[in-house]
């Protein structure tokens, strides 16, 4: 694995998952009231002995720079290595901003070829997975491919809204096809019995999809974009290419978790799967392969008489007197007495208040910190240091699907309200 580079993709604007990434890159989103979206690819590397790993973005960078910068000393931690950020900029050559996954890479061209490395992994920051990339990168070398794409087995529903794969019983990949429908998505069906899927499962999800995950070979990855450079798109354009050219392209099958955080709604729903009991379908809780994050020093929480039913609470908060019902409420979260929160996802904040500091807010007619006194919060986002006020119902009474309220600090997406980060609420407010 001393042989491997990753590059990993931050993502364009995240207009779908806006507003939570008004202020911050898309892998720089909290997840799980603790991490971040760029945690995952970044330690599924380190857990598979990966440790040079480049991050690409352009949009808000500051937060994700600010976080990897703190988290990931990997010279001291985890035995050599770096965690690197290549934000996009303009160059007399390339005077404008990354066009497509393709493009980024292109940009960088230069610095990636500088590494004596024989394989290139590609990776995107915004998805939900546990891999062993060694095993994924031994596939590929093991096939003498020149390209593997990782693929997920998926039903015709979900098949209809990614790239496919018609691979042989060998998992060699003869055709490629993005988002194709009716009888061009029929004829991209295969039999995923032949890669360990059950005879059952391999009938539900008899597509192979492509997961933005892909090894190249040195030769082959620099090759198709010196000889395409109008090439942006690795899904699109790089992959078709690379099999009109003869290229060998294989697929490798990963049958387990994972989840593509595009969507407000698949954010929302990704967060509040980890509060299942017995077995969520992601875990945090796997000490044979952890996901790392930044250390921070805070006490424990407190809970002063609150019913807690199927719930994660994360370390430095306060609760009192409350009732949460499957929800994520993240470091530092302040909730106050008499509070009802249901199917919600509360960031928590980037600082404390002391009670001295709260008392001198609330004399001069401000909010603190948290969710105020008999508030009831319902189907919800709360972003990082909003201050809810005392009364006050978000529960989206009208039922609506979409709406921008930006001037009253949120959003309704997918019918979910999302309290934009910092926002303030007013007491007796009803939402």
């Amino acid at each position: 694995m001393k042989r491997v580079l990753a590059i990993i993709l931050g993502g364009g604007a995240g207009t779908r998952l806006y507003p939570l990434t008004k202020m911050r890159a898309k892998p720089a989103v909290p997840l799980a009231g603790k991490y971040r979206l760029i945690d995952i690819p970044i330690s599924n590397c380190i857990n598979s002995d990966i440790n040079k790993m480049y991050v690409m973005t352009q949009f808000n960078s500051a937060s994700l720079n600010r976080h990897l910068s703190q988290t990931y000393n990997l010279s001291n931690s985890f035995g050599g290595g770096f965690v690197e950020v290549l934000a996009a900029q303009q160059t007399p050559d390339s005077p404008s901003w990354f066009e497509g996954t393709a493009d980024a890479v292109r940009k960088y061209q230069w610095l990636f070829q500088e590494w004596d490395v024989d394989e290139y992994l590609i990776l995107s920051g915004d998805q939900l997975y546990r891999m062993d990339y060694s095993l994924f990168i031994e596939h590929h070398r093991r096939t003498g491919a020149d390209l593997t794409v990782a693929a997920l087995p998926v039903d015709p529903a979900q098949a209809e809204a990614f790239g496919l794969m018609r691979t042989d019983e060998n998992g060699s990949i003869k055709e490629f096809r993005e988002k194709p429908k009716g009888d061009s998505l029929r004829e991209m069906a295969v039999d995923t019995s032949r890669f360990g899927l059950t005879a059952e499962s391999a009938k539900e999800r008899p597509y192979l999809a492509s997961m933005g995950i892909y090894v190249f070979s040195r030769k082959t990855l620099f090759g198709l974009l010196d000889k395409h450079p109008g090439h942006k798109d690795f899904g699109k354009e790089v992959i078709p290419e690379a099999l009109a050219r003869g290229d060998n392209l294989q697929s490798y099958v990963f049958d387990d978790y994972w989840e593509d955080i595009g969507t407000i709604g698949a954010f929302y729903e990704a967060n509040l799967a980890l509060t299942q009991q017995p077995k969520p379908p992601f875990s945090f809780y796997d000490e044979k392969f952890p996901i790392y994050t930044r250390p921070r020093y805070l006490p424990p929480s407190k809970l002063v008489d609150v019913q807690i039913t199927n719930s994660i609470i994360g370390e430095g908060s306060i609760l009192k007197s409350c009732s949460i019902h499957h929800c994520v409420l993240g470091v530092r979260s302040r909730i106050e007495s008499d509070c009802v929160l249901q199917d919600t996802l509360v960031m928590g904040s980037d600082f404390f208040e002391s009670s001295d500091e709260r008392a001198v807010l609330q004399e001069r007619g401000g909010i603190p910190l948290g969710v105020g006194k008999g508030t009831t919060v319902k189907r919800a986002i709360l972003d990082k240091n909003t201050r809810i006020g005392s009364g006050v119902s978000i529960i989206n009474k009208d039922n609506v699907e979409e709406a921008d309220r930006s001037d009253q600090g949120f959003y309704i997406r997918n019918g979910i309200v999302v309290v934009q980060k910092n926002a303030t609420i007013p007491d007796g407010t009803v939402i």
